[in-house]
């Protein structure tokens, strides 16, 4: 709640740029009453309440109908997800990349808080939650992210050290996943430069912010790449030294999603204080909200607490361990590496065409616009049935980037003159969403390919017409 309501101010204004101090937020201990509506909270916060309705051992179908029927905003790769299951795709598949483009992104990394709060010292557990629950969403590295953060809460209840976290959190992952790398590669380079955080942001940098595949990083400035901001999560907790203000504010400068990567890495450290050892300073406003509920949830902080301790002491009990008096005595696992899925083999962005590149070729009604979602870019739109666009790339796997539109209708994409499949772009909620994913598709023969897109002039059921808007093609190889 302290680390998403302090960093929220800055959340993507810094991309590829360290904050600086100077432009940080100014801390008062009221600002935490913002986490009431932070969906990085309520969103966590639902998928307890899965655990809580259907026990634990709540499947992945389960986590799957409470995110198809869940009516807050969502964005990246839970809105793909959602959308996927709203569509019929199974959730046990509606993380994938053949149905989410954002596999690899952030979102289970920061909905993960409650999985490894309800599991002390039981990081195998931990890690077969995670699967369960965060496949719906993300895929590879993207769960990897969940898996990371859960295992570092998981140890936090019985270590304090920042980087026996970091390194019992990378013990969950498999060696050879790009995630672990990444991690290995933070905890190396802090080794050898232990006084100089600047130094390692850049290395990270150099070596590692290259690859987003999500449709509006790919190959831009933004990244929303779960690893790169578990990067800044370790960050935050190497150099930190176990200082909560310290933590808190390398981990909001290292820039992007500048308050999920404090968030988390606040949350851990609250687990190794516990609630009397977090500074009055940053705790001293949560009792004037302690009731309130947070948004779409029936929890307020005082249940969902209660609600978290009987889930962990359940789980504690399941895997050995005992109460006795007013202690909890847990047998604790050792860390088990996750088994090893990944798609980054796919290739990665290497140019981002927008639509008034002459190499795009259109028949038809389009218009055109200039829209100031992210850096300015033209959007060019129709909703004539008939009208085409027509591209050729060399990779081996591209994404069609557009907007998302309450009155977004369906389109034929063709590729190397078959039909690939049928698309819509309704965004199944009020709020447009830009840089998304129109149609993508990997690990297609390294080649020339032909990509053409065919509006249909149907209206999406719930939408309100048959727009089609593209900005981009995002080329892979």
């Amino acid at each position: 709640m302290i680390g998403v309501s302090y960093g929220e101010p800055t959340e993507f204004r810094y991309r590829e740029s360290i904050i600086p101090e100077e432009k940080l937020p100014v801390w008062d201990p009221d600002s935490v009453a913002s986490a009431i509506d932070q969906d990085d909270l309520y969103v966590d916060m639902t998928f307890a309440q899965v655990l809580d309705d259907k026990g634990l051992d709540a499947t992945t179908e389960d986590f799957g109908a409470m995110f198809k029927e869940a009516k807050y905003n969502l964005w990246h790769a839970n809105l793909a997800a959602r959308r996927a299951l709203k569509r019929g795709v199974p959730a046990t598949l509606s993380g994938t990349p053949k149905y989410n483009a954002h596999a690899n992104d952030i979102d289970f990394q920061i909905e993960a808080d409650f999985v490894g709060l309800m599991m002390p010292g039981l990081p195998q557990a931990s890690n077969e939650l995670c699967f369960r629950a965060g496949r719906v969403m993300n895929h590879g590295d993207g769960i990897y992210g969940g898996m990371f953060v859960s295992c570092m809460y998981a140890a936090a209840f019985f270590e304090s050290g920042p980087r026996e976290l970091v390194e019992a959190g990378l013990a969950c992952l498999p060696g050879q996943s790009p995630y672990a790398q990444l991690i290995g590669d933070v905890v190396e380079w802090s080794e050898q430069h232990p006084e100089d955080w600047i130094t390692v942001w850049n290395l990270v940098e150099e070596k590692w912010n290259k690859r987003e595949p999500c449709p509006e990083g790919a190959a831009n400035a933004f990244n929303i790449d779960a690893k790169l901001n578990g990067a800044y999560i370790a960050l935050g907790m190497l150099y930190g030294d176990g200082d909560f203000g310290k933590t808190m504010t390398i981990s909001t400068r290292c820039g992007q999603d500048s308050d999920c990567n404090p968030a988390s890495a606040l949350g851990i450290l609250g687990v190794v204080s516990g609630l009397e050892g977090i500074p009055d300073e940053y705790k001293s406003g949560i009792e004037k909200i302690a009731d309130e509920k947070f948004s779409y949830t029936n929890y307020s902080f005082r249940t969902i607490v209660d609600s978290t301790q009987e889930r962990a002491i359940a789980m504690a009990e399941r895997h050995g361990g005992r109460v006795e008096g007013d202690q909890l005595l847990v047998r604790t696992q050792a860390a088990v590496p996750a088994e090893f899925e990944t798609w980054d083999d796919y290739g990665s962005p290497v140019e981002r065409v927008p639509v008034t590149d002459p190499r795009w070729s259109w028949k038809g009604d389009w218009g055109d616009r200039i829209s100031n979602w992210g850096p300015p870019h033209t959007v060019r739109s129709s909703s004539s049935k008939g009208a085409e666009a027509t591209i050729e790339f060399e990779g081996t796997g591209a994404v069609v980037s557009g907007y998302y539109l309450a009155s977004g209708g369906t389109a034929d994409i063709y590729l190397d003159g078959e039909l690939n499949r049928t698309v819509d772009v309704y965004p199944d909620e009020d709020a447009p969403k830009g840089w998304e994913s129109v149609w993508h598709d990997y690990g297609l023969e390294d080649g020339k390919h032909t990509l053409r897109v065919v509006v249909r002039g149907e209206t999406y059921p719930g939408s309100t017409g048959s727009d089609i808007a593209l900005s981009h093609l995002v080329v892979f190889r």
